[in-house]
């Protein structure tokens, strides 16, 4: 693994004539037809272009796809597993994962100045976006307020690669200190495969059948992965 310091401006030269081309044409590209024009590597090479404004990174830009396989899972990746492409150093991280907050606080944003039950499709944007790509597994509860706004959001437990543990009484707990009316339940599968498994499907009930008793509402547990989504609602699960 090479270090950020190995960017030639540090050491005196000047940008290759053809870096410099290269780079007004990808931006010209962006500024004119827009994100959609562009590959996944070349996005990324735009977003390598601040961190290492004197190197060649298309390279570096594909290494990270082929490794990764796709832009959000390039943002997504932990930093231990970036540092090993070679030209990643700790300003490089820095400004990839600076991409992976900014898509979480938008989403998390559009999610908030919305009622959640008419605006589904944010709701799984959002999950997705904070939780699809993460090495371990996350619980994470949505709190629902009498018109199904958004009280609170908060990750309550991580697990290892295939599990977390999950105590339903806590989860309700929470949810009467937070006067929260309703809440929606999200998890993910760091395999990738939503594919809802016996211990969630039995988690979940268990969630309900107490949630039920003290008039808060579950209405929904979303399993997000890289490959997609699936709602226990949706699926008739619960």
């Amino acid at each position: 693994m090479s270090d950020d310091n190995d960017d030639p401006q540090q050491a005196g030269f000047s940008e290759a004539p053809h870096y410099h081309g290269h780079r007004e044409r990808l931006r010209g590209r962006f500024r004119n037809v827009g994100a959609d024009a562009l590959s996944d590597y070349e996005l990324l090479e735009m977003v390598l272009f601040r961190a290492l404004p004197r190197r060649d990174v298309k390279p570096i830009a594909k290494d990270l796809i082929q490794r990764f396989g796709s832009f959000a899972e390039v943002v997504h990746a932990p930093e231990a597993r970036l540092r090993e492409v070679n030209g990643i150093g700790d300003t490089v991280v820095v400004e990839i994962k600076l991409i992976a907050a900014t898509a979480s606080r938008v989403a998390k944003g559009q999610v908030k100045q919305r009622t959640l039950l008419s605006s589904w499709s944010s709701v799984i944007d959002y999950c997705r976006t904070a939780m699809a790509f993460a090495d371990k597994e996350q619980f994470r509860i949505l709190f629902l307020d009498k018109r199904n706004q958004l009280i609170a959001d908060e990750l309550q437990q991580v697990g290892t690669v295939d599990h977390t543990p999950v105590y339903p009484r806590e989860v309700v707990k929470r949810a009467l200190e937070l006067s929260a009316t309703a809440i929606i339940l999200v998890h993910n599968h760091p395999s990738g495969d939503p594919t809802p498994s016996t211990a969630d499907i039995q988690m979940t009930k268990s969630i309900v059948d107490i949630a039920s008793t003290l008039g808060i509402a579950v209405h929904d547990h979303i399993i997000v992965g890289k490959n997609g989504h699936a709602s226990l609602k949706g699926m008739k699960l619960m």
